[in-house]
């Protein structure tokens, strides 16, 4: 989603790695740091920092490219470095739990073992908790419903906004916007912001329903792998969404195919995602070679 939004805008955000990085760092400082408070409280707050901390490392980017021209793609792969060395930095020399040979924050959330206080607070609960017969060791926590309202939010703001609308003629033609008295610069920064926040949303899984605190590496390339996904859904929300599950069961099928086969790799599945996406990119050739061929056949008759 967090590419698509930046697509529809004429943008290509390459920097989703980073701003995810930083929405993670952040989100787990909010959840050691504010630790004693309430669960109701410190987990919208850290949710919040999430998406908060995601668009403001995408909004600099869209700054640069409104206020000076310079591109995209170059800031936010530059971009991409600076956020994982500052958040490794951060957590080398400020945060890392000590006495801990992995580079990684202490936990999140109120731990206190002789009052049984286990982090609880911080931890966004798994949907086999309070859905009868959903099976509680699936792993899949309430960041998948918030994912599906991501989705529904990306389809409103884009196809039902003042802005998203904005957006899409920006990113059509922004010589025709201009004339027609839109900011194609507010809608650049506003755009890649929205990115940023979609991209920082992966914090909320990885940090508050899966680690419960900041690793460094944390990431196996999610927001390089979201520039493939968008590609298949055609950078449209429904899209999106079901080329998300086929790239998810992809990568969690190929675990299993390496575990249980002697002579298939999991590096099949990165093959079987080279061929979707080539087919995919490939589909404007095709077309535009029938199209030519339709022509020839119409002019001989």
């Amino acid at each position: 989603l967090a590419v698509a939004v930046a697509f529809r805008c004429g943008l290509l955000n390459i920097g989703a790695e980073g701003q995810l990085y930083v929405a993670a760092f952040m989100t787990a400082w909010v959840g050691f740091t504010f630790a004693d408070l309430p669960g109701w409280v410190l987990i919208p707050l850290a949710c919040l920092t999430a998406i908060l901390g995601g668009a403001a490392w995408g909004a600099i980017p869209g700054v640069l490219k409104a206020r000076f021209g310079s591109h995209e793609v170059i800031n936010t792969i530059m971009l991409n470095f600076i956020a994982v060395a500052l958040a490794s930095y951060f957590t080398q020399y400020f945060y890392k739990n000590e006495g801990d040979a992995i580079m990684q924050t202490k936990l999140i959330g109120l731990i206190d073992p002789a009052r049984g206080l286990t982090g609880e607070n911080a931890h966004i609960p798994r949907l086999g908790e309070f859905i009868p017969g959903f099976p509680e060791r699936i792993p899949l926590n309430v960041s998948f419903i918030l994912a599906l309202v991501a989705c529904a939010f990306v389809y409103v703001f884009l196809w039902r906004t003042k802005w998203g609308y904005e957006i899409r003629a920006t990113g059509a033609n922004p010589t025709a916007a201009e004339y027609g008295g839109i900011s194609t610069g507010k809608q650049i920064v506003l755009a890649m912001a929205v990115s940023g926040g979609l991209a920082g949303m992966v914090a909320i899984n990885e940090v508050l329903g899966y680690r419960y605190r900041y690793y460094d590496g944390f990431s196996p390339g999610y927001g390089f792998t979201g520039i493939a996904v968008a590609l298949l859904g055609r950078n449209h929300p429904i899209g999106v969404l079901l080329s998300a599950l086929l790239f998810g069961a992809l990568l969690r099928g190929g675990l299993f195919v390496d575990i249980f086969t002697d002579r298939v790799s999991k590096d099949l599945v990165l093959v079987l995602q080279a061929v979707v996406i080539l087919f995919v990119a490939a589909e404007a050739l095709f077309r535009s070679s029938f199209g030519r061929f339709s022509l020839l056949r119409r002019s001989k008759v």
